[in-house]
Formats: C-alpha cells, sequence, structure tokens
C-alpha cells in the first residue's frame, strides 16, 4: 500500500489516508448559511475517496467575512444546515474539518464574478473593515482603510472565535483550523507589512504574535481534548520586509505547546510579496515548519501528480497531501490517485459502495487501470 493511502492518525481521529480537501471559499451563501450548493460541492469530494475535507473559511463574525457571499458561524441558526453536510461525509467514512476565520482588512469585498453588480444580490451588505493597523491592503478599490481594532474589538474577536468553535462541535466537525494566513486578520497581526502598532499587540515578533497565539488557546480551551486542531498559516510573506520562514517555525513551535496537532502549510497573501505558482512550489514550506517545529504539516499548492504527492511523504517533507483546484477539476483524484499508486485491479473498495464495482466492471471491459496488462 502507498503511503498516500494509510491511515493516518491526526490526534484521537484516524483519517483513512492521507488526502485532505484545503478550504476553497465558494461565495454562495446568504447571511453566512450553507445551502445546496455547498452541500453538492463538498459531498463530492467524499464521494471521491478523499480523508478529510475541509470546509471553507467560515467567518466566526459577520465583520470578519471575506464577503457577503462567505459562510459564517456567529449564531446558531447556522449550526444545523453544517451539520446537514457533516452527516453525509462522514457516511462516507470522510473526516470533516471547518476553517474558522476573520479577513481583517480584507473584508467586505466584491464577489468577482458578479461584475460589480453585487447589490443587486441577495444577502449584499457593505462593512468598514477592522485589522491590526488603519491601513488599507492595497489600493486597489475593492479595498478600503480598516478601523484599527481597540482592546474591546480584540476581547470581541478572541471571543468571537472560541463561540465559533463551539458550534462547530455542535455540529459534528472532527477538526477545526484556525485561518492566520493569506493576509487575513491573523496573519495581519504577524506580519510587519500590515501591522504598525505600538501596544503590546505590535513591534516585536512575539507581540505580533500575542492575537494569533490569543485566539489558538480559546480556540484550545472551546474545543473538546480529544478532537485534533488544525493552524493554517502563510510561512512566508514572500517579501523582503515581512514574514519569513524562520518566524514560522518559531510561530508554529508555539502553536504545538498550545494544543495544535498539524500546521497546513500556505504562503503569501501581501500586495506586497510575489511567488511565481509551479508544481510543487510550497512543499519545501511544509518541510521546514515539519523539521523546525517537530510538528506535523500539510503541503498544499498545485501537487497534482500522484508520484509527486506519495514522494513528498516517502521523503518526510509533510504528512497529509492537501489539494483545492486539483480537487475541483479532478472531484475523484483520491480515487483515481489510488488506482495509479496501488495497481489493485481487484480493489475498488475506496469507492462508493454504488459505483465501485460497476467502474470496476468497465475497467476491465476497456481493459484500463489495474486490467491495462490482463
Amino acid at each position: 500500500m502507498s503511503k498516500l493511502f494509510s491511515p493516518y492518525q491526526l490526534g484521537d481521529l484516524t483519517l483513512r489516508n492521507r488526502t485532505v480537501v484545503a478550504p476553497m471559499c465558494q461565495y454562495s451563501a446568504i447571511d453566512g448559511v450553507v445551502n445546496d450548493w455547498h452541500m453538492v460541492h463538498l459531498g463530492r469530494f467524499g464521494l471521491g475517496g478523499f480523508g478529510l475535507v475541509i470546509v471553507e473559511a467560515t467567518a466566526v463574525s459577520p465583520e470578519g467575512r471575506i464577503s457577503y457571499a462567505d459562510l459564517g458561524l456567529w449564531n446558531d441558526d447556522q449550526i444545523a444546515p453544517l451539520r446537514r453536510i457533516v452527516d453525509f461525509l462522514h457516511s462516507q467514512d470522510t473526516a470533516v474539518g471547518l476553517q474558522l476565520a476573520h479577513a481583517g482588512r480584507k473584508a467586505s469585498t466584491p464577489v468577482g464574478w458578479r461584475n460589480g453588480k453585487d447589490k443587486e444580490t441577495p444577502g449584499f451588505q457593505h462593512w468598514t473593515p477592522v485589522a491590526p493597523s488603519a491601513i488599507a491592503h492595497s489600493d486597489h478599490v475593492d479595498f478600503q482603510i480598516p478601523t484599527e481594532l481597540d482592546a474591546a474589538g480584540i476581547a470581541h474577536v478572541i471571543a468571537s472565535f472560541a463561540d465559533a468553535t463551539r458550534r462547530a462541535d455542535a455540529a459534528g466537525f472532527d477538526t477545526v483550523e484556525v485561518h492566520a494566513a493569506h493576509g487575513y486578520l491573523l496573519n495581519e497581526f504577524l506580519s510587519p507589512l500590515a501591522n504598525k502598532r505600538t501596544d503590546n499587540y505590535g513591534g516585536s515578533r512575539d507581540n505580533r504574535m500575542r492575537l494569533p497565539l490569543e485566539v489558538v488557546e480559546a480556540v484550545r480551551a472551546a474545543w473538546p481534548a480529544n478532537k485534533p486542531l488544525m493552524a493554517r498559516i502563510s510561512v512566508s510573506d514572500n517579501a523582503a520586509e515581512g514574514w519569513q520562514v524562520e518566524d514560522s517555525v518559531v510561530f508554529a513551535t508555539l502553536l504545538k505547546a498550545r494544543g495544535v496537532d498539524l500546521v497546513d502549510c500556505s504562503s503569501g497573501g501581501f500586495a506586497e510579496g510575489a511567488i511565481k505558482p509551479e508544481p510543487l512550489y510550497q512543499v519545501a514550506f511544509a518541510k521546514a515548519v515539519r523539521e523546525g517545529a517537530s510538528i506535523a504539516t500539510a503541503a498544499v499548492g498545485l501537487i497534482a501528480n500522484p508520484q509527486d504527492a506519495e514522494a513528498i511523504l516517502q521523503n518526510g517533507e509533510a504528512d497529509l497531501i492537501a489539494l483545492a483546484r486539483g480537487a475541483l477539476d479532478d472531484p475523484n483524484w483520491a480515487l483515481h490517485a489510488q488506482q495509479e499508486l496501488d495497481a489493485a485491479a481487484q480493489n475498488y473498495a475506496l469507492w462508493p459502495v454504488q459505483a465501485g464495482a460497476r467502474v470496476r466492471d468497465k475497467d476491465r471491459a476497456l481493459r484500463l487501470r489495474g486490467f491495462a496488462d490482463n
């Protein structure tokens, strides 16, 4: 058996394999509530054989949404619709995570494909974002100058993460992931590119880490001790004056000490940063954090080839393999990858029972996959 399709123990949670669907915003909710689109979008990844599916960035407060069409978990009415999705994925032996998020100064932005017609869209809202400092993400028209968070605002952020965590548990999620990446609020506090504060939450690296660590502590306290906790970080801002890999190693070490079980390693998110996307372009970040902080990591970023995914695991560069756009392109990527890696001509057990035997018979008749040489 390939390592990619061996079980993985994440805290007390056993994943059926090491494939993960990373959070992907769909910008398709009204008032933060999931609907049939989300059910079908996420459910197909359970049918597709993935070990863990992480629901998109879910705002812990209304002002924490990237757009008015984001998911949210700031009130109890949002729990039951999420539970429906969780229950279905569990029926397919797929573990389910939720990314807890606050967009910070990148909040209240339009939905790209609506072509400026957002005000005509049901559920449209517009508000002033909050951030560590009153500095816009960029001078692009979509971004506003945010309000700098005061002490009460910071306390509200921490409490909102904790409250959303309790709701995630009520919805039946197996894990939650604290979003501290991609230039959103917690990443803004970490990065000197966005954090220009002069109080205890700004200046030194220790001060800039303070709020993200306080959020993680609050989430860990609100999350059942037997359930694993994840964090997503931008390992590098990809900018000379920004957050660096060595900063992430220190941060990940502190996350581990506070009960984080795995770090999901991405990068970037600030207008000042630039990196050329190419196959496996972020794997080195997962390796650096895994080795430097002695913590489990997930690698993500244009990992399309099953052999590459297997090599990452075999080489000890990461513990899990996460796909986002690759999963959108092929929701059955995990099923196809297993057939390619394990050459299990007679084993279609990862497929849903409604499909496995039929696909096997089709492959046998057409001499595909493991039947190609028969």
